[in-house]
C-alpha cells in the first residue's frame, strides 16, 4: 500500500480505508504473515489517529463498522472506539466473545479483561 495522504481524506473514505486495512490484516493473521500484519496494524493506527485529530474526535465514525461481516473489522473498530464510545464498544466486544469466532473472540476476551483490571485505559 503506497503511502497516503490522511489529512486530505474525508472522515467517510477513512472509514472506508480502516474496514480495507483491518480486512488484510484478517488475510494476513490467517495467512500467518506477522510482517505483513504488523505493517498493515500500522497503517490502521495512522488512520485511528488522523480520525481523533479530527475536530470532535472522529473515531465515533467507526461505529459504523459493527456490523460489517468481516469479524477482525468489528474487533479492531470496537478495540479503538472504546474511548468514545465506550458501552457500545464493549458490548461489540463481548457479542465477538460470545460469537467464539477465534482468534479475534480470545482477543476481544483478552482486552476485556485488561479493561476490567484497570491494565488498559483506553485514550
Amino acid at each position: 500500500m503506497s503511502k497516503l495522504d490522511l489529512h486530505q481524506m474525508t472522515t467517510q473514505d477513512l472509514v472506508a480505508l480502516f474496514a480495507k486495512v483491518t480486512v488484510e490484516q484478517d488475510d494476513a493473521l490467517l495467512g500467518n504473515q506477522i510482517s505483513r500484519f504488523n505493517r498493515l496494524f500500522g497503517v490502521m493506527a495512522e488512520i485511528a489517529d488522523e480520525l481523533k485529530a479530527r475536530d470532535g474526535d472522529q473515531r465515533t465514525a467507526l461505529l459504523s463498522l459493527f456490523e460489517y461481516p468481516n469479524m477482525q473489522v468489528r474487533l479492531q473498530a470496537a478495540k479503538l472506539t472504546l474511548a468514545v464510545a465506550p458501552v457500545k464498544a464493549r458490548e461489540q466486544l463481548e457479542a465477538i466473545v460470545s460469537s467464539k469466532w477465534f482468534p479475534q473472540a480470545g482477543d476481544a476476551g483478552m482486552c476485556l479483561d485488561l479493561l476490567d483490571d484497570g491494565t488498559f485505559k483506553p485514550k
